[in-house]
C-alpha cells in the first residue's frame, strides 16, 4: 500500500504541484501582510499622545519655518563681527585722451591699491553679542510656539480620543435599552404590561442613535482639526485611539503656575527679556558709533620698466552727522523700553491663561472624581433596583427608563469631565511646559 502511494505521488501532475506551492505561498503572503498591517497602523499619529508628539515636531510646517529663521539667526552671528570686505582698486594714469584704450607706454603709470576698514571700540563685539541675542529671542519664540502648537494638538487629540468613549458609552445605552424593549415586550405579551413600554424604549433608542450621530460628527472634526496641526491632509487617516491620554500636570497648585511666570521660566517671557538685551546691547553700540573707524590702505605704483613707488594709507572718519547718531540712540533705547513693557504684557497674559487653565482643570478634575466615586456607584444601584422592581411589576417602565437615563448619563458624565480634565491639562502644560 505504501508503495502504490509513493507511485501515486511521483506520478502527480506538475499541475497540481504547481497549485500546492501557489497557495503555500499566498498563506505565507497573507502572514507576513498581517504585522506589516499592524506596523503601518501603528505609524499613524493617533494611537497615544507620544504619536501624536512625535508626527508634530517631525511635520509641522510652522515649526520647520520657525527653526528655518532661528537657524538663520544663529548664522548671522559671526558675520555681524567680521572685518568687512577689502577693497582693491587699479588706476591708470598719463593715459593719451584721444586713445585712452590702448596698452599703456613707457610713460605711463598703473596704480595698485588695497583699503581695509576697521570698526575700533569694541564695536565689532558689540554687533556680535547684539545678533546673538536677537537669535536666542527667536530660538525662545519657537519654543513658546512648540508649547502652544503641543497644546492644540493635545486638546484635538483629546476631543478625537472622547468622541470614541461617548460613542461606546451610547452603544452600552442603546443595547441596554434593545434588552428592556425585551423585557417590556414580554410583560406586555403576558398581559402584565402595556404596550406603551416597548413603544417608550424605542423612542429613546431613537434619540441615542440621533445623540450618536452628533458625536460621530464630533469625532469627525476632531480627526479634521488633529490633521491640521499636525500638518497632514485633514481628510488623512488617522490611527484609532487605544487608550486614555495621560497628560501629566506638575505645578500643584495654581501659585505654583503663577511663581514660575513670575521667575520668567516661560520661553515667550524669555524671548522678551532677550530683545531687551539686544535693544540694550545696540544702545551701546550706537554710543560707540560716536567714536570714529579707521581704514589702512597700501599701494604700488608701476611703470613699464618696474615698480616706481609704494605708499601707506590711513583714513579716519570724521563724525559730522551727529544728530543721525543721536536718533539712532535714541531709536534703541525706545526699542529697549518696548521690549521691556512686551515682556511684562507677556507675563501677565500668560498669568491669565494659565489661571483660566488651571481653575478648568481643577474643576473638571473634582467633577469627574466625584461623579466616579459617588454618582455613577448611587445610579447604577438605583438602575439594578428599579430593575428588579419593573420585573416584579413594583414601578412602572418611566421609572426604570428614568433609573437608567440618571445611571448612563453618569458614565457619559465623567467622560465629558475627563474630557475638560485633560483640556485644562493641556492648557496648563502650555504654561509650564510638558512634564517629563
Amino acid at each position: 500500500m505504501a508503495s502504490k502511494l509513493l507511485q501515486r505521488r511521483a506520478c502527480a501532475p506538475p499541475s497540481s504541484i504547481r497549485t500546492s506551492w501557489r497557495r503555500l505561498a499566498v498563506a505565507v503572503l497573507l502572514l507576513s501582510g498581517i504585522p506589516a498591517a499592524a506596523a503601518a497602523e501603528q505609524a499613524l499619529p493617533g494611537h497615544d499622545v507620544t504619536s501624536v508628539h512625535g508626527w508634530l515636531r517631525e511635520h509641522n510646517p510652522e515649526l520647520r519655518a520657525l527653526q528655518a529663521g532661528s537657524d538663520a539667526a544663529f548664522a548671522r552671528i559671526h558675520p555681524a563681527g567680521a572685518l568687512p570686505d577689502p577693497v582693491a582698486s587699479l588706476s591708470f594714469r598719463n593715459l593719451d585722451p584721444d586713445r585712452p584704450w590702448q596698452v599703456p607706454g613707457d610713460d605711463r603709470e598703473i596704480g595698485y591699491t588695497l583699503r581695509q576698514h576697521v570698526p575700533l571700540w569694541g564695536k565689532r563685539g558689540l554687533a556680535r553679542t547684539a545678533a546673538r541675542q536677537d537669535a536666542e529671542a527667536l530660538a525662545l519664540d519657537r519654543d513658546a510656539v512648540l508649547r502652544e502648537i503641543i497644546a492644540e494638538a493635545e486638546a484635538a487629540y483629546v476631543r478625537y480620543w472622547h468622541a470614541d468613549q461617548a460613542v461606546a458609552v451610547l452603544d452600552r445605552r442603546l443595547d441596554l435599552l434593545r434588552r428592556l424593549e425585551e423585557v417590556a415586550g414580554v410583560r406586555y405579551a403576558l398581559g402584565i404590561a402595556p404596550q406603551q413600554d416597548s413603544i417608550r424604549a424605542q423612542v429613546e433608542q431613537t434619540v441615542m442613535r440621533r445623540e450618536r450621530i452628533r458625536r460621530l460628527v464630533d469625532k469627525e472634526e476632531a480627526a479634521a482639526a488633529l490633521n491640521g496641526v499636525l500638518g497632514r491632509p485633514v481628510d488623512a487617516a488617522l490611527a484609532p485611539s487605544a487608550e486614555d491620554p495621560i497628560l501629566a500636570v506638575r505645578s500643584a497648585s495654581l501659585a505654583d503656575v503663577l511663581r514660575a511666570l513670575e521667575s520668567g521660566s516661560h520661553p515667550a517671557v524669555q524671548a522678551e527679556e532677550a530683545r531687551a538685551l539686544a535693544a540694550r546691547t545696540n544702545v551701546e553700540l550706537q554710543r560707540r558709533r560716536r567714536y570714529p573707524d579707521v581704514t589702512f590702505g597700501v599701494g604700488a605704483m608701476r611703470r613699464e620698466d618696474g615698480l616706481e613707488s609704494l605708499e601707506l594709507m590711513l583714513e579716519v572718519e570724521i563724525p559730522f552727522q551727529q544728530r543721525t547718531r543721536r536718533e539712532r540712540e535714541r531709536e534703541s533705547r525706545l526699542l529697549e523700553e518696548a521690549a521691556l513693557a512686551r515682556t511684562d504684557v507677556a507675563r501677565q497674559a500668560l498669568a491669565r491663561q494659565g489661571a483660566a487653565a488651571w481653575v478648568q482643570w481643577q474643576g473638571a478634575r473634582e467633577r469627574r472624581l466625584i461623579t466616579e466615586r459617588t454618582l455613577l456607584p448611587q445610579a447604577d444601584a438605583a438602575f439594578q433596583s428599579a430593575l428588579a422592581s419593573y420585573q416584579v411589576g413594583e414601578v412602572d417602565f418611566g421609572t426604570l427608563l428614568e433609573a437608567l437615563d440618571q445611571w448612563q448619563g453618569a458614565d457619559l458624565d465623567r467622560v465629558d469631565a475627563l474630557r475638560d480634565e485633560l483640556l485644562g491639562a493641556a492648557a496648563v502644560r502650555a504654561i509650564e511646559g510638558e512634564a517629563r
